[in-house]
């Protein structure tokens, strides 16, 4: 396998391989009756070669067997009713039949039994959304003391009817209630659920055949392995679609989760980025056009409807309604106007900031990396100054270094990757020469990819500041520096991912067919360390890690059941610097006794703290003066933090004006260039100026 064949353009379809977890994809208004929906020839010839595909070629060889076939059938529940709300336990007996015969069925190309569970499925739909609308009709009872489970996922599946209609009756009071406390009229509310409960009707009776087959499949592709994915014709085309408009829009990537939309990531320089207002796990539960429009609750829809109503042209105006990450599923809610626009790549470029220490009088150079990007176009016609990261970061150090700079930080927060190319380059800015990465392939052959130019740009001190999203070529990166003992890393764990995907096209497979069969993404290759382990799953772990990083464990790469699992390589020929190992310890003392005596830093593990607790809740009560007392207290505790973290910004407190629900949301993340700090990247900089002036009488110093 060459460079170039591995080039990490795998990280774009990376990033929308969450789309693959809706329950289905796309299909636009057709009702078709349950008799119709039945596998097609063209269903048949793609599973055959879909399973040729996994067997021969992907990296984890994986026998298509019993002990798969029964978690392709769990994982398909999964898919088709993650919360256990729609199907009874005697519909998951009776299927109980095909636990150990879907292998069997794959390799014979025989799809009648995900068709039949589809049926029933969408008939316990159909049952559960009439129920909830004749509930509507009747009068709620909020002086009780009872609760609502919201999240089942852990739950046995309802024994019966009544079981069932008892979980729904509870679902239909919990959201009657959430619109109460958000001051909606009775008529209001019940026109809001009758059109949310419609909508998740209406939704799964537009399911054909196309999309029946690509659940299944996805639930046999992502049971081998996360990162491995079939994409239907349609969700092919809408895949074209999101690559070519990927610079248009508001800038985030989304996912279906249970009956919400889910934001998976914030693209730097997009219009979501740029408010300061919204974040990953955020959820989206309405969306209106322009600032009047009424708000449309998509509580419910489909991934891709929600995705055209966010669509739109260029500098017209959307609100989205978002239940932040933490806050559960009651809410409070936040509305978020923003501008479609193109993403602002200038916003995506390395850019540079210099902290000075003034107890030593030290300067600490930043660099804050985004994304690693080059401008392959440009470099292809043969441009002198293409755009680069390994480019723009050599000039920024130059500028620092005019600077006098006594340490550098590399920031890659947040920073999920790029151009493999450019990881190899930007490695070699810090080490004279060597390995940078190694690659092994399905067939067991490893490459070793090379610091592509001898030489050193900068020798100085060094530390690099990573988090649970800093993945794939930020991966490569930290790696390479932390195993050549060259600077000191600094943050979180991080993501995980290290493996190599390709997409195939099925239709070059079939020459005597006029139909579309859709693309295979599949995992081709892994990436090791020097070192000879892989950042796969455990990812880089921090020299010094930060107490943000508490759920590190159940983030990333580690969320993933059947994630490739940590692997090693013979290790490379490579020589380790001299950044002082021994004095990191030191500095990990000084660390801890700083951040216990800086009210920031714990003002910031008390807000991840609460938000922490909202998101372990499973159920919340469905008394109304409860639910009012736990939104106070959410709210109030909230509005404590933010003040504190205001006053010892040197910002006035929020104003008694500010008791809304939704402005004590809306500053959450509100900044003021002159006096926002970064408290994380402030702590990194004193972490680094330890190793530079150490505060005991070791004089350890960077020597490269």
């Amino acid at each position: 396998m060459t460079l170039k064949t591995i080039k990490i353009r795998h990280l774009f379809f990376s990033i929308f391989i969450l789309f693959v977890w809706q329950s289905v994809a796309y299909a636009k208004y057709q009702t078709v009756n349950l008799a119709e929906l039945e596998p097609e020839e063209k269903h048949v010839r793609a599973s055959e070669l879909i399973t040729h595909i996994l067997k021969t070629y992907h990296y984890k060889k994986m026998e298509l067997n019993d002990e798969l076939s029964s978690e392709i059938l769990d994982h398909y529940y999964e898919i088709l009713d993650q919360n256990k709300v729609y199907f009874l336990k005697s519909d998951i007996d009776e299927f109980e039949k095909y636990r150990y015969k879907i292998d069997d069925s794959l390799r014979n190309a025989n799809l009648k039994p995900a068709y039949d569970i589809f049926k029933r499925y969408r008939a316990r739909v159909a049952e559960r959304i009439k129920y909830a609308n004749d509930l509507l009709n009747q009068q709620f009872n909020f002086n009780m003391q009872e609760a609502f489970r919201y999240d089942r996922r852990d739950n046995d599946w309802a024994k019966d009817k009544q079981a069932i209609d008892e979980i729904w009756r509870k679902r239909v009071k919990n959201d009657y209630l959430n619109l109460k406390l958000a001051g909606k009229e009775t008529k209001e509310i019940i026109d809001t659920l009758g059109k949310r409960y419609q909508r998740i009707q209406s939704s799964t009776f537009q399911i054909n055949s196309n999309d029946v087959f690509q659940t299944f499949i996805n639930a046999y592709t992502t049971s081998v392995e996360p990162h491995t994915a079939y994409f239907s014709p349609r969700t092919s085309e809408n895949f074209d679609i999101s690559m070519r408009l990927s610079l248009e829009g508001i800038g985030a990537v989304l996912r279906a989760e249970s009956d919400y939309t889910q934001v998976v990531k914030v693209i730097t320089g997009g219009p979501a980025d740029l408010s300061n207002q919204i974040n990953a796990d955020d959820k989206i539960i309405a969306v209106g056009q322009g600032n009047k429009e009424e708000m449309v609750d998509v509580i419910g829809w489909r991934l891709d409807d929600v995705v055209d109503l966010i669509r739109g042209p260029k500098d017209t105006k959307l609100r989205l309604e978002i239940l932040s990450k933490g806050v559960g599923v009651e809410g409070p809610s936040k509305i978020v106007t923003l501008t479609r626009d193109k993403i602002k790549l200038e916003e995506q470029d390395a850019s540079s900031d210099v902290i000075e220490i003034h107890e030593t009088n030290t300067k600490i150079g930043i660099i804050d990396l985004p994304t690693f990007y080059i401008d392959f176009a440009a470099q292809a016609k043969g441009e002198r100054n293409y755009k680069s990261t390994s480019r723009d970061v050599r000039k920024l150090i130059k500028e620092m270094q005019s600077k006098n700079i006594d340490g550098l930080i590399i920031d890659l927060r947040g920073n999920g990757g790029g151009s493999l190319s450019e990881a190899l380059e930007l490695t070699g800015l810090f080490i004279d020469r060597g390995p940078v990465v190694q690659t092994k392939d399905a067939s067991g052959r490893v490459e070793v990819n090379y610091d592509p130019e001898p030489g050193i740009v900068y020798p100085g001190p060094l530390a690099v500041l990573v988090d649970g999203n800093s993945a794939s070529a930020s991966e490569i990166f930290a790696g390479a520096i932390q195993d050549y003992r060259r600077g000191i890393i600094i943050g979180e764990p991080t993501f995980g991912k290290g493996t190599v995907q390709n997409v195939i096209d099925l239709n070059r497979f079939i020459q005597d067919s006029n139909e579309d069969h859709g693309r295979l993404k599949t995992t081709i290759a892994q990436f090791f360390r020097v070192s000879g382990g892989s950042n796969q799953y455990k990812g880089v772990v921090p020299d010094i890690i930060f107490p943000t990083a508490k759920d590190a464990k159940d983030q990333g790469e580690r969320a993933y059941k059947n994630a490739l699992p940590w692997d090693e390589v013979k290790p490379a020929l490579y020589y380790p610097a001299n950044a002082p190992i021994d004095s990191f310890s030191i500095a990990q003392k000084e660390h801890e006794k700083r951040i216990k005596k800086n009210e920031l830093f714990q003002l910031l593990l008390d807000d991840l703290e609460l938000k922490r607790e909202n998101s372990k809740k499973k159920e919340i009560s469905l008394l109304e003066s409860m639910r009012k007392k736990e939104r106070e207290q959410l709210v109030k505790a909230k509005k404590d933090i933010q003040n504190a973290m205001r006053s010892e910004k040197g910002l006035p407190p929020l104003s008694e004006e500010d008791n809304d629900d939704e402005d004590i949301m809306l500053v959450d993340n509100e900044e003021d260039d002159e006096t926002e700090v970064d408290i994380l990247l402030e702590e990194t900089a004193h972490i680094l100026n330890d190793l530079i002036t150490p505060p005991s009488n070791d004089n350890l110093t960077f020597v490269h």
